[in-house]
């Protein structure tokens, strides 16, 4: 099967390869039912909402006093929040088999860029996902969808038995679509999330205005999305750590559809163009100290927190990230109910002056390897 995901990849059709790297008809019936079929289990609203407070209890028991490395435990649970989506089930962190998976995904996206990279991500994931698949399949009920691949199976077979030609619904495409938004969905909100708490870290001061505003909004009581609104300096707080730290500086290589002129330069039907979302994100014109974490670029003066143009991590237009109001809630819901729970500082030893914001060099921008304390605020 391999064989044959890497010979369709390769060849000129771009046929069968999930949602990512695909084109034309493919790219638009993938996106089409992975988009659909996430707002139908709770993308953005309470049900998905549930899922990541879940999460976020698992992740809490995880953190001690003892100085720890952010990278595996905040990496399990985001990819968790894709589990419980894509096969309707999470994991617990000491599994061997989903270790190894988040392992891989992280190691890929350090390579990450190629529909290729996507086959070798393919054969280190094989035993995981088709003994994932191979379960999910054995217990398949066509009257009740428990995730996405359900959804998947249960549309194959019907495509199967109305002898649908060219369907998109293969086998390939199925392990390809679970693949991509695997790596798409554990990756950028990890990074995202550990970048906040190393920020939070070497940065006190705005630690504490946010844990200020969580105690006198929030109190004790669990945190909800509803609450963004009444959390101005938390929601600013947010926003400038994914324009900061710029988690996807370049969205994934297209080719234009037709003749094309922009800004003056002429572009070919059929030229690679990536995108420099970064480009935007840092640009002097638009904001008035880019190369500085400064929450208050989404805040007016009264400290209302105000929308910004200029704000486009997600990329824009029709290939915007599918999952973008998922990782927005995400995001969101770990960070403030880690920092309700957690102070969190450097190691014994290292002043948050010597906490390094260097990045690690990938497809998507993570800190360096580090290690932080969370000290218990209760």
């Amino acid at each position: 099967m391999y064989d044959r995901i890497n010979c369709k990849i390769e060849g000129t059709n771009s046929e069968h390869v999930g949602v990512l790297f695909s084109n034309g008809e493919t790219w638009r019936e993938m996106r089409r039912f992975a988009l659909s079929t996430l707002k139908d289990f709770g993308m953005g609203k309470r049900g998905a909402e549930e899922k990541v407070l879940e999460e976020c209890g698992h992740l809490i028991k995880v953190f001690e006093r003892k100085p720890f490395n952010t990278s595996h435990p905040v990496n399990y649970a985001t990819s968790n929040i894709i589990s419980s989506i894509v096969f309707g089930s999470r994991f617990e962190y000491d599994d061997p088999r989903f270790r190894n998976l988040v392992i891989r995904v992280n190691e890929n996206m350090s390579l990450f860029g190629t529909a290729g990279i996507q086959v070798s991500l393919m054969f280190h994931f094989s035993n995981f996902v088709n003994d994932t698949l191979g379960k999910l399949k054995a217990t398949l009920n066509p009257q009740t969808c428990r995730g996405l691949v359900d959804c998947f199976l249960i549309r194959k077979q019907k495509e199967e038995d109305a002898c649908v030609k060219d369907t998109q619904f293969t086998e390939e495409n199925l392990i390809l679509t679970v693949a991509n938004l695997f790596t798409a969905g554990t990756d950028t909100t990890a990074a995202s999330l550990r970048w906040s708490l190393l920020l939070m870290a070497k940065y006190p001061h705005i630690q504490d205005q946010v844990q200020e505003e969580l105690t006198r909004v929030v109190g004790n009581r669990e945190v909800h999305v509803e609450d963004r609104k009444n959390l101005p300096y938390t929601d600013a707080v947010v926003h400038e750590i994914q324009r900061f730290c710029y988690i996807v500086p370049m969205a994934i290589p297209h080719k234009t559809s037709r003749d094309v002129t922009f800004q003056g330069f002429f572009i070919k039907e059929g030229t690679t163009v990536i995108p420099l979302l970064a480009s935007v994100l840092y640009d002097e014109s638009e904001w008035e100290s880019p190369h500085t974490f400064n929450p208050s670029h989404f805040l007016d003066k009264e400290g209302r927190f105000i929308k910004r143009d200029a704000f486009l991590p997600f990329s824009a237009g029709r290939r915007v990230c599918l999952g973008e109001s998922l990782a927005k809630m995400s995001l969101f819901l770990f960070f403030t109910s880690l920092l309700q729970r957690f102070r969190f500082m450097p190691p014994p030893g290292v002043s948050e002056y010597d906490l390094d914001l260097t990045p690690a060099v990938g497809f998507t921008i993570s800190p360096s390897p580090h290690e932080l304390c969370a000290i218990s605020r209760q």
